[in-house]
């Protein structure tokens, strides 16, 4: 059933359309199933080098026996901020960090990072993300300090002077700047190359192509990340003056 439980025969339907080669869409398809689904059981359970459709089962069963020893049974079970659903809100939670490992983050830097993204105060200390992700220190310190040097998420102290790791509006701008630096570094590196390779070469054409290209598209990101963190991010006492009266 599309809507239930993948089975273990399902998996290693799975494990064998990854080593075939097939996309995601095609055992969705072959499966009857959402490509979601298959995309979020492989990044979940090792990525498509490294899925194993027995490991995966027993990882599934874990979690889930895990869940109900966590879970008092009854209507104060797992209780959350805002009356949110727990079992909905840890669904998300998994979808946003295979999300971001299709990306190309590593999955502890995703879990870190959409857990920063699903605290309501968008920021915690390393201690408080241990607890949440009940990983080691050792792994928070790693995972933060990738994260910082993509200025995906930055640090600061509270009035207890504590380090905390904070996601907010300008740490998204910062990430989009640090995108289109890399993006120039691209773009001048594929210049390098004509100069090398000659000019009027095919090989250079297709360099000095990829550099043009790259240069059009940071321009435009990077005037799109002004313009948005302006427009989108200002607090409304920052233009109260300038609101239209209502006609009497």
């Amino acid at each position: 059933m599309p809507g239930g439980r993948l089975t273990q025969q399902e998996r290693q339907q799975i494990a064998l359309g990854v080593a075939d080669g097939l996309a995601y869409a095609e055992i969705a398809r072959r499966l009857d199933r959402p490509t979601s689904t298959i995309t979020r059981e492989v990044m979940r359970n090792g990525g498509p080098t490294g899925y194993r459709a027995d490991l995966a089962h027993r990882a599934t069963e874990h979690r889930a026996h895990r869940r109900r020893q966590a879970t008092p049974r009854g209507p104060q079970a797992s209780p959350q901020a805002h009356g949110r659903d727990a079992e909905a809100v840890r669904e998300y939670e998994e979808r946003f960090t295979t999300l971001f490992m299709q990306q190309g983050l590593p999955k502890m830097m995703s879990r870190l990072l959409t857990c920063l993204y699903t605290t309501d105060a968008g920021s915690l200390t390393a201690s408080e993300l241990v607890q949440r992700l009940q990983v080691s220190p050792a792994s928070i310190s790693k995972a933060v300090t990738s994260l910082e040097s993509q200025g995906l998420i930055r640090r600061e102290r509270d009035e207890r002077r504590r380090e905390r790791y904070v996601v907010d509006d300008d740490v998204w701008y910062q990430g989009m700047i640090a995108a289109a630096r890399a993006n120039i570094e691209l773009a001048e590196t594929a210049r390098q190359g004509v100069s090398i390779l000659g000019p009027n070469t095919p090989a250079a054409d297709r360099l000095e192509n990829i550099a043009r290209f790259v240069d059009f598209v940071t321009e435009s990101l990077t005037r799109a990340a002004e313009q948005a963190r302006e427009i989108l991010y200002t607090k409304p006492g920052a233009t109260s003056g300038d609101t239209a009266q209502p006609e009497s």
